[in-house]
């Protein structure tokens, strides 16, 4: 028996000396941390570019709606000007007369040269004969020209999307008649940013390049960047634009809280592990196996904030007590 109790009396000195060999030891020392201010940002593109109608007349196709996908240079919309067919049968039918005329200033010249070559005809007449088919080939050329300038005026009826992107607005529908520039559609860029305002009083402490905390679960990363801040405040207010991955899943105009840096302060921070819980108090122990009460705020990476209890110095001691 008396074997067992110093067996058993050598494993308790040992457990005790492994105890003191893990506890921790952390120094108090001020830090300086960005002071943050929760605001609600909202999602936004960073271009909404209008399709505009390039001819005045009737939407007879609309070939996009609200929501839908398109890319640059993508047809969303025919437009029809009916007096560009009127225009198209006039032209038809005198570029039909001018191309009879030149089988006749063909037949013309032919016979004025042949009898230019017997000596029955005069050089008068051929110079004549060979002018006329100048002039109905050059009207010819002209017409085929003025023929284009309609096909183009026709084929600018089709309404091209700007840019690549979604579609948020469509503002006719078909049958209605629309004017020269007119806006069919709002194209917002595949790009989409954060837009935040943050008070007056805040404005000298946000900068471009600054990062920005994300607290929004469904956010790809957790922290955003500032990308642009605007030189203009509105409404009292300074307005900035943050760049986030993984935004395209959000409703432009939809809202997520953010934080940002409203200047800096002087704070104590130390590691969670280092404070316990008993009766609803938070408690460190100091060098010497002595407890005090303490005041943690928020959480800043692995460390908590300490509002009160700690001073400049102090040791900590952690770990297995």
């Amino acid at each position: 028996m008396k074997w067992f109790g110093a067996i058993g009396l050598v494993v308790v000195v040992s457990l005790r000396i492994s105890s003191v060999f893990a506890q921790e030891s952390y120094t108090v020392a001020r830090e300086e941390i960005a002071d943050r201010k929760a605001v609600l940002a909202t999602v936004q593109t960073v271009d909404m570019t209008p399709a505009r109608a390039r001819l005045g007349g009737t939407i007879v196709d609309l070939l996009v709606d609200e929501g839908s996908t398109v890319r640059a240079g993508q047809v969303i919309a025919r437009v029809v000007d009916e007096k560009i067919n009127l225009e198209k049968q006039a032209l038809e039918a005198r570029r039909a007369s001018l191309q009879a005329e030149r089988k006749l200033a063909e037949i013309a010249l032919d016979r004025a040269q042949r009898l230019r070559k017997t000596g029955a005809g005069s050089q008068a007449k051929l110079d004549e004969a060979r002018t006329n088919l100048d002039v109905v080939v050059k009207n010819l050329k002209a017409m085929e020209s003025d023929r284009e300038l309609i096909l183009q005026r026709e084929r600018e009826g089709s309404v091209l999307s700007p840019s690549n992107g979604r579609v948020i607005r469509v503002n006719v529908t078909t049958g209605v008649v629309v004017m020269p520039g007119e806006a069919i559609a709002n194209i917002a860029d595949e790009t989409y940013i954060l837009r935040i305002e943050v008070p007056e009083r805040h404005a000298r402490f946000i900068r471009k390049g600054d990062l920005v905390s994300i607290t929004q679960a469904a956010v790809e990363e957790n922290q955003g960047v500032v990308r642009q801040v605007y030189p203009e405040m509105r409404n009292g207010r300074v307005v900035a634009d943050v760049e986030v991955a993984g935004l395209k899943d959000y409703f432009i105009g939809e809202r997520i809280r953010v934080y940002v840096s409203t200047g800096k302060r002087a704070t104590y921070l130390i590691p969670q592990r280092f404070i316990f819980t008993r009766y609803g108090l938070h408690f460190v122990v100091l060098e010497g196996n002595r407890e005090i009460v303490v005041q943690p705020g928020r959480h800043i990476g692995d460390k908590i904030e300490i509002l009160s209890g700690v001073q400049d110095g102090d040791m900590l001691i952690g770990g297995a007590l």
